[in-house]
Formats: C-alpha cells, structure tokens, sequence
C-alpha cells in the first residue's frame, strides 16, 4: 500500500524539528511493508488555515495517489472536530484510509469507524446549535426594537428628487452618489426603506 506522511511543528523557525515525527511515520510504515509515497512537512501553528503541504497531501489523496495517510497524532493533522470530520469524509469517498501511529486510530478498524460517526453528530449537534443561537438572537433585537440587515445609506433625497425631476435616469444618480441604482429606486418608491423587506446598499449597478 502506498502512504502519505504527514507530520506538522508549530513553528516556523528551527526550535521545532519535524524529523523527529517522520522517524517514527517511516518506522511505524516499514514495519507493516507500506510503500512510502511522499512526505508532507508543515510548519504553521494549530489554527493555522494555510497548511501548503496538507492541501498538496489531500490532493494526492483526493487523486488516489495513496491509498492511506498516517500521522503521528490527530493534532498534527487536525485544528478540530469539525475540522477532521471533514478531512476523514473527504478521504472516505475516495477510499483512502487514515491511522495515527502514536495514536489507537484507524479508519480501517471498528473503533476508527464508530469515532467517525460520533464526529458526525458533534458536528451536527453544533451546526444546529449555532442556527438556534442566531435564531434567538434576532428575534432577541428585533423585540428591543432593533433595526436588523444593512446600515442605511445616507442620501440628500431633495437632490435626489431634483435630479430625478431633471429627467436624469436611476443608474445617472447612483453614480453622483456612488451606490447602486437599486437604492435610489427604493429610496424614491418607498421612501425610508426596510432593509428587511427591500434590498438597499451600495451595490454594484
């Protein structure tokens, strides 16, 4: 089987030495006589998004170019729950396993199978929970009467108006005021709009 290492140091200066994961990786793959496709090194802090290696590495993956990824720990890989949740699936539906070496992980085995469904439900569980939260917050402001959506733009509506009655077009006056058609045509049809109920900002015409 061939394999992906993949191990990660916080720091990006040399007080960090990767080396030290990928002995153990190469060890850990020789003893069960896995072929070695490439190693992926990275340098970046845990909640660090930019990870150059482990995006080359999941696009071997995604390409089928190894059919297992092995890290030392999931920490090394992952910066959450979610985060891992969604590298494993990803994995998943390309048939490409994953296992710690230094961890009892394995998506090969019963217990890796099982944690990965928990993982799912965690995750929903919070997606649901965010929603609730954003749901009670609104209905929160908009009982202490709270004005919800986009900030209103100010606009000299008299100008507007005399402009308007000049015969100029909508798209002619959003460009004197620098924003989009729309708005002036709200402004002028509804006066003080809602931003709930009609779309105002500057926008691109």
């Amino acid at each position: 089987m061939k394999v992906a290492l993949y191990a990660r140091v916080s720091k990006s200066d040399d007080s960090q030495d990767p080396e030290n994961q990928l002995i153990r990786l190469r060890s850990y793959a020789k003893e069960r006589s896995w072929q070695v496709h490439d190693e992926y090194v990275d340098r970046a802090s845990g909640a660090d998004d930019y990870r150059p290696a482990l995006d080359r590495m999941m696009n071997d993956a995604v390409a089928r170019r190894v059919g297992l990824v092995l890290t030392t720990k999931i920490d090394r890989i992952a910066r959450s729950a979610r985060n891992l949740l969604n590298l494993l699936e990803r994995l998943k539906e390309r048939g490409v396993l994953f296992e710690c070496a230094d961890q009892p992980f394995s998506t090969d085995e019963s217990t890796g199978r099982f944690l990965l469904t928990v993982l799912g439900a965690v995750a929903e569980l919070e997606r649901e929970l965010i929603s609730e939260r954003t749901k009670a917050g609104l209905a929160r402001a908009k009982a202490q009467g709270k004005r919800l959506g986009r900030p209103l733009i100010e606009l000299d509506m008299d100008r507007v108006r005399e402009l308007k009655g000049q015969g100029w077009g909508y798209r002619k006056i959003a460009q004197e005021f620098d924003v989009s058609h729309q708005t002036i045509k709200n402004r002028l049809r509804y006066g003080v709009v809602n931003p709930e109920t009609v779309g105002d900002g500057n926008q691109g015409a």
